[in-house]
């Protein structure tokens, strides 16, 4: 039985890349996001991104987010973040900030497979460019294994940027060994990103609806166009 468990979670996370793989055309390497809200829920949240240099390409060196959230229902929950990096040729510069809805469609078990909708509007500091992604965020648990995938259709466009659509595909597949410690792997796939690589993330409990979670990752690039390797963390704490 849990042989055949083991096999459903690996069949969902392996597929799931695979028959979207097409339709993907753009990534940052990021998060795996889950579609569940909490009504009480407020959280402050720090992300980083770290990429190895690729010779002849321009990706950022490092990108941080700092953003504070809270839940607006039982359904929906709202974030606001300031988005910074640094590249190859300058330092460490405030680049955007972002608007962010995540709306839990299905309660938790309600049905096969768990689902929301994410919704995110990012305005550039520097330059003339805004940006609008919807994504369908969707989770099953076999056992104690979750397999989780976001799909996300983005538009861009402004007086500095070529107007353009792209599509990413975000998925996790982790084992709940216990509440702070829960191992996994990830894939990404988008345009000039496919990857893939070990995370590992936990929860610690720090008082009566208090808790610190934690997630750090490295990423493998799996083709001549992603960086050779990504680090990625995130730390966030609810209340």
């Amino acid at each position: 039985m849990k042989r055949f468990i083991l096999l459903r979670a690996v069949a969902l996370f392996i597929l799931c890349p695979l028959a979207a793989r097409v339709l993907a055309d753009g990534l940052v390497v990021d998060k795996v996001y889950h579609p569940y809200v909490d009504a009480l829920e407020k959280e402050i949240e720090i992300r980083s991104v770290f990429q190895d240099p690729q010779p002849g390409l321009t990706n950022k060196a490092q990108v941080h987010q700092f953003s504070f959230g809270t839940s607006l229902s039982d359904k929906v929950f709202a974030e606001f973040y300031l988005v910074g990096g640094k590249d190859r040729a300058r330092g460490f510069e405030t680049e955007a900030w972002e608007v962010e809805l995540k709306w839990q469609l299905t309660e938790q078990g309600e049905y096969a497979v768990d689902w929301g909708l994410l919704f995110e509007y990012e305005d550039e500091v520097r330059d003339e460019i805004q940006e609008i992604s919807v994504g369908l965020l969707a989770e099953k648990e076999l056992g104690s294994w979750s397999a989780a995938a976001n799909f996300l259709v983005i538009r861009e466009w402004g007086k500095d940027i070529v107007a353009e659509y792209e599509t990413v595909l975000n998925s996790q597949l982790r084992y709940r060994y216990s509440p702070v410690f829960e191992p996994g792997v990830e894939f990404y796939a988008g345009q000039n990103t496919l990857a893939m690589g070990p995370v590992l993330q936990g929860i610690f409990s720090t008082g009566i609806r208090k808790s610190l979670h934690w997630e750090a990752g490295l990423i493998f690039g799996l083709d001549k166009e992603t960086a050779d390797t990504t680090w990625r963390f995130l730390l966030e704490y609810e209340f």
